[in-house]
């Protein structure tokens, strides 16, 4: 049976490529071709496509939205996300607004013709590295939480402050607000203060309405 697809993506010469790649292939049908968001869920909600091939980052409405959208509206086209980006930052929201798979741009024709086929089954389907990155996720509640005076630090550099600063509202010595940090990096798998931030952002342990 011919598996039907809409290609949402705001690059024409990745759009013509896909096309040409699916039309070349007995199985495949491809039904329309969408520039951003907005687009690929009109096109979703009117051809009622087995299969979306959604990018994440997209200009308008994003890629993640557009899967929450078509959600929404009981729209029971299965979406593929295929993009350049695994960060946890773009995995998880899509995987969240109800994307059924999440494959890289960079995975072999025969794969990406499979992935196809296995999401307008149903099935889930992951790239190696987005698997990994989703396995560590699933792994990170049994990790253990932030302390309170981690979290003020913490709360502080979100803003902004430098570790003098920090040290200088919270009483304590700049030593030890690099010690806390570093508990910090360890707890959320991190390198750095910006990961830092937005992993706490991510997994709420910051709020934009806290710290904005």
């Amino acid at each position: 049976m011919t598996i039907s697809l809409v290609i949402a993506d705001d690059h024409p010469v990745v759009r013509d490529g896909l096309r040409g790649m699916f039309t070349g292939d007995p199985r495949f049908e491809v039904l329309a071709e969408a520039a951003d968001g907005a687009e690929a869920i009109a096109a979703a909600e009117r051809l009622t496509p087995d299969v979306v091939l959604m990018d994440l980052r997209m200009p308008g409405v994003d890629g993640v939205t557009a899967i929450a959208e078509l959600a929404r509206r009981g729209v029971r086209s299965r979406v593929l996300v295929l993009t350049t980006y695994d960060t946890d930052s773009d995995v998880l929201p899509a995987i969240e607004a109800g994307a059924t798979g999440y494959l890289l741009k960079d995975a072999p024709r025969d794969e990406l013709y499979r992935a196809v086929e296995a999401a307008a089954r149903g099935q889930a389907v992951l790239s190696p590295a987005v698997a990994t990155r989703l396995m560590g996720q699933m792994r990170q509640p049994a990790s253990e939480p932030l302390s309170q005076r981690e979290l003020e630090v913490l709360g502080l550099i979100a803003r902004g402050s430098t570790n003098r600063e920090a040290a200088e509202r919270l009483f304590i010595s700049e030593a030890t607000v690099k010690t806390h940090l570093l508990h910090v990096y360890a707890k959320l798998g991190v390198k750095d203060r910006a990961a830092a931030v937005a992993t706490a952002y991510e997994r709420g342990y910051l709020s934009f309405r806290d710290h904005g």
